[in-house]
């Protein structure tokens, strides 16, 4: 045991392994801080080079590619308001308010930082608790994940706006938007006006970058001709503004955040289907109501970047505990992965602990070097990108725009999705004049159609059952029941505590 530890631990630490790990990341960082490239698409086009390196090389560097685009993401989404991927979309909330405060130097250290924490926490619950955690993954059914993502609908009012009611107005319309497509019981089409290009629905890339980016240009490009020459991101002169200390990361129980946030991160992204997005969201919900001073997020609060990149990073490892113990992938990320396996003939699964013990612990390893080369190229390109950041904002601006579209367009090579982005960015535009936020309309976005295939789903289990009482003989559902109850205590005293209403 120990002796196949040591050798597949060997194999992963020769040169060309470490080469093609460190240029994943390099490559993982740049793309994710581009608005529109996704990790995933990247891998994608990556993995046919893999099939002939050793898997040992092949797949540590696509693993390499998904840690650095994490990262990548949240540099757009503090510096320019962009998440480069759709799981740095909660790094919005309180990374852009930081950078418009000249911290953006150091949101970024602070991402990076739980982003690595996050990493390493995942893994090492990968590598000891995968068996436990699967055995508790593979007992979510339709009814449980109901209540997992309600869970996460329920507390969208309280996020970022200026009243409880307009928070939900907000929901409410990206719940209405999320059903726009093909019913996915039924196949009827819905809301689609019978074009083609939205039986599939709106896709999720075009309608972040427009409800996000369109809004802040349209925004900073408002001002005179002397604003337009001023530095599109601030900075500060105070020297504790761009830096990350200790102080910072431990001040107001740092860690017990850092520790909440990667344990729900690992469990949400062990679970199939729930990725880093969603890990996000949840994390910085949770960050908001269980905090005494709730006020302070939304308008740069670092332990709100902190949550958000923590849950994401942590999500990306425990990824991958469903597929290496059940042979299911949790995500699309985590499909590419499979596709690699395929080729070089590699059974995954329950038994690939016996039959290929060298493969799995060579992954484990090449993870925790991943996350460790993360951190250190992190640390490189953060000042390079600060500095470039520092441009007139008649200059940036415009090309955060060509940017944009050109993302926008490379996510599918349609340019219907362009025009999909300029419609939501003129829509976003009026609802930020209206003092609407839009996220927890891009929340219940992600979440809608997820939430009605899991009730349809419960409804047809209850249906074939004759019953809703069944629901009571699964352990799981009452124990997430309680769950909710108690979120709902908790969000009900938050309401009382802002005074939202």
């Amino acid at each position: 045991m120990i002796d196949q530890v040591i050798d597949s631990a060997l194999l992963v630490l020769q040169p060309e392994a470490i080469i093609m790990i460190i240029l994943g990341v390099l490559i993982g960082q740049i793309v994710g801080g581009i608005p529109g490239m996704t990790g995933t698409m990247v891998m994608a086009l990556l993995m046919p080079l893999t099939f002939a390196m050793p898997i040992w090389v092949g797949v540590p560097m696509l693993l390499g590619i998904l840690k650095g685009a994490l990262f990548g993401g949240s540099i757009s989404a503090i510096m320019l308001k962009t998440p480069g991927t759709p799981a740095a979309l909660a790094t919005t909330f309180d990374g852009y308010p930081l950078a418009q405060q000249g911290k953006g130097k150091k949101a970024i250290k602070m991402a990076l930082f739980s982003s690595t924490f996050g990493d390493v926490f995942g893994t090492i619950c990968l590598i000891l608790l995968s068996g436990v955690i699967a055995s508790v993954a593979i007992m979510f059914g339709a009814p449980e994940y109901t209540i997992v993502i309600f869970c996460a609908l329920l507390i969208l009012g309280t996020l970022q706006g200026r009243s409880f009611a307009t928070g939900m107005l907000s929901a409410g319309l990206g719940l209405l938007l999320g059903t726009v497509g093909v019913d996915p019981v039924i196949g009827l089409s819905r809301l689609s006006f019978d074009n083609p290009q939205l039986f599939s629905g709106i896709e999720l890339v075009p309608l972040l970058i427009g409800l996000l980016t369109i809004p802040e240009i349209i925004k900073q490009m408002e001002g005179t001709e002397a604003n337009k020459r001023e530095s599109a991101i601030k900075s500060s002169n105070k020297k504790e503004d761009n830096k990350l200390s200790w102080l910072d990361i431990k001040k107001d129980k740092g860690f017990k955040t850092f520790f909440r946030s990667s344990t729900i991160g690992t469990i949400t992204g062990s679970i199939p289907g729930l990725g880093a997005e969603v890990a996000g969201i949840v994390s910085y919900n949770q960050e908001v109501i269980s905090s005494e001073n709730p006020e302070k997020y939304g308008k740069g609060e670092l332990k709100g970047v902190a949550a958000t990149e923590t849950a994401n990073s942590a999500a990306a490892g425990s990824n991958l505990i469903p597929y290496l113990s059940l042979g299911i992938p949790g995500d699309t990320s985590i499909a590419v992965i499979a596709g690699a396996f395929l080729v070089h003939g590699i059974t995954v699964g329950p038994m690939m602990f016996e039959e290929s013990p060298g493969v799995v612990y060579a992954i484990f390893t090449a993870l925790l070097i991943a996350s460790l080369l993360n951190l250190l190229i992190g640390q490189v390109i953060t000042p390079v990108i600060t500095k470039i950041l520092t441009v007139p904002k008649g200059f940036l601006f415009p090309s955060v725009f060509v940017i944009a579209v050109a993302g926008t367009f490379a996510f599918r090579g349609n340019f219907f999705d362009v025009g999909i982005m300029m419609a939501f960015g003129l829509f976003g535009y009026i609802m930020m004049k209206m003092d609407i936020s839009v996220i927890p309309l891009m929340i219940a976005f992600i979440l809608g159609p997820m939430f009605e295939t899991q009730v349809r789903r419960t409804a047809i289990l209850i249906e074939s059952e004759g019953s809703i009482f069944f629901l009571f003989q699964r352990p799981l559902f009452v124990i997430l029941l309680f769950v909710l109850m108690a979120m709902t205590f908790l969000i009900l005293r938050f309401k009382r505590r802002t005074n939202l209403g």
